[in-house]
C-alpha cells in the first residue's frame, strides 16, 4: 500500500472553478466517470482491416453521439464493456499515425514505428524522466499526478524544462504497462488527476491512449501542452482528455517562430483552443513574457474572451526567468518588471475576463 499524501487539498467549492470547471470537479470527487472510462465502454464495430480513412468516419460518427453515452454512463456505471471500444478505435488510429507521424503541427511523417525519429525525437515507448504528487499547479488540480516525460515539439529558447525537452537529461524507457502501474498508484497516493506533461505529451498520443486503456481506476486526464499538435491529435483527444491545460504562448506567428520554431502557431493554437472548448474543459495558461504585453499577451487575452468567453479559466502566469538560450534576445535576458506584471492585469481587465487564476509565484 502506497503512503497517502500527508497533505489538504484546496476545496473545489470555489464558485470560479465550478463554472468553468463542473465536469472535472465530478470525476474528481467521484460523481462522473472520467471520458476514457466512457470511451471505454462505448462499443464501437470496426475492422483492423478497415482503411483509415474509412476508421476517421467511423470515429467522427461516433464521436457525435459521445456526450449522450457519457450522461447515461454517469447514471448507469455498471455497463459491460464491449469486445471493441470506441477507445480501442483511437489507440487503432493512434498507431497507423506513429507509422508517418503527424501528431504535432510539423508533421514530419517519419515511422516512428520503424525506429525512426523526427523533430521531437520521441520513439516508440515513453521516455519516463520523473513522476510525482505535484504540489504548485493550479490549486484545483493539486495535489496533481504530474508525469514528465521527454522531448517536445517546439524549441523554445527560455524553456524552463529544457534538460527534458531538449534531451540533455535522459529518460527511462517505459512501455504502457508499465505507465498504467504508475497512473494507479499516483491515483492511490490520493493524486487528483493524471497530469501528462513533458517536455510535450503530443508525442506521446498513441502511447497515453494505449496506458488508459489498461487503467482500472477513475481518474481524470489532463493534457498538459503547448497547443502545437495537428488535427488528427486534436480528433482523438476528444472523448480522451478531461481537462485541457493548454499554452497560449504567441499572439502572432511572427513571435511564435523567432521564439520557439514553431510556425503557424497562431492557427494551430487558435483552432486546438477552439476544440477543447467544445469536447472538454479548459484552464489556459498564459506566460507574460518581457516586452511582449501588445504583440502577445493582449491579443491572447481579447481572443480569449472573445471567442472561448470571458469566464474562461485563465493563468495569467508572472514566473518567467531567463532560462537555456533566452540571451539571445535581448527583451527575454530579465524578469517582468512590477509595471509589466499590472498591464498584463490591466489588459486582462479591459477585455473582460473574470476567471483569472491568481499567480502566487
Amino acid at each position: 500500500m502506497r503512503r497517502l499524501i500527508p497533505y489538504t487539498p484546496p476545496t473545489l467549492d470555489d464558485p470560479k472553478i465550478k463554472r468553468a470547471l463542473p465536469r472535472y470537479v465530478g470525476v474528481v470527487m467521484g460523481e462522473r466517470q472520467a471520458k476514457y472510462v466512457v470511451g471505454r465502454h462505448l462499443g464501437v464495430e470496426y475492422s483492423g482491416e478497415d482503411s483509415t480513412g474509412d476508421l476517421w468516419r467511423l470515429h467522427d460518427r461516433y464521436l457525435e453521439d459521445y456526450a449522450k453515452f457519457e450522461k447515461r454512463l454517469d447514471s448507469a456505471p455498471k455497463l459491460e464493456k464491449p469486445e471493441r471500444s470506441f477507445l480501442d478505435l483511437k489507440a487503432e488510429l493512434a498507431k497507423r499515425i506513429m507509422g508517418e507521424c503527424h501528431f504535432c503541427e510539423r508533421r514530419c511523417g517519419v515511422d516512428r514505428l520503424g525506429g525512426s525519429r523526427g523533430y521531437c525525437r520521441c520513439g516508440d515507448e515513453f521516455s519516463l524522466s520523473s513522476f510525482f504528487a505535484h504540489m504548485g499547479e493550479e490549486p484545483e488540480l493539486v495535489p496533481s499526478g504530474t508525469v514528465f516525460t521527454c522531448g517536445c515539439t517546439m524549441r523554445c529558447i527560455h524553456c524552463q524544462n529544457y534538460d527534458i525537452s531538449q534531451w540533455l537529461t535522459p529518460g527511462q524507457s517505459v512501455n504502457p504497462s508499465q505507465m498504467a502501474r504508475i497512473v494507479s498508484g499516483l491515483r492511490d497516493e490520493g493524486c487528483r488527476n493524471l497530469n501528462m506533461v513533458g517536455g510535450e505529451p503530443t508525442s506521446n498520443a498513441w502511447l497515453w491512449i494505449e496506458t488508459m486503456r489498461q487503467v482500472d481506476v477513475n481518474i481524470p486526464t489532463v493534457w498538459n501542452s503547448n497547443s502545437y499538435y495537428s488535427e488528427e491529435t486534436s480528433r482523438l483527444l476528444a472523448g480522451f482528455a478531461d481537462l485541457y491545460l493548454l499554452d497560449f504562448k504567441y499572439g502572432n506567428n511572427r513571435c511564435a517562430e523567432a521564439i520557439s520554431d514553431a510556425p503557424g502557431y497562431w492557427g494551430a493554437c487558435t483552432r486546438n483552443h477552439l476544440a477543447a472548448k467544445r469536447f472538454g474543459e479548459l484552464i489556459i495558461r498564459v506566460l507574460v513574457l518581457p516586452g511582449h504585453n501588445e504583440c502577445c499577451t493582449r491579443p491572447i487575452l481579447e481572443w480569449i474572451s472573445e471567442n472561448l468567453g470571458p469566464w474562461t479559466r485563465v493563468n495569467l502566469m508572472f514566473q518567467y526567468r531567463p532560462e537555456w538560450r533566452a540571451s539571445e534576445r535581448p527583451e527575454l535576458r530579465r524578469r517582468l518588471t512590477r509595471e509589466e506584471m499590472d498591464d498584463a492585469l490591466k489588459i486582462a481587465r479591459e477585455a473582460g475576463l473574470k476567471n483569472l487564476v491568481r499567480d502566487t509565484s
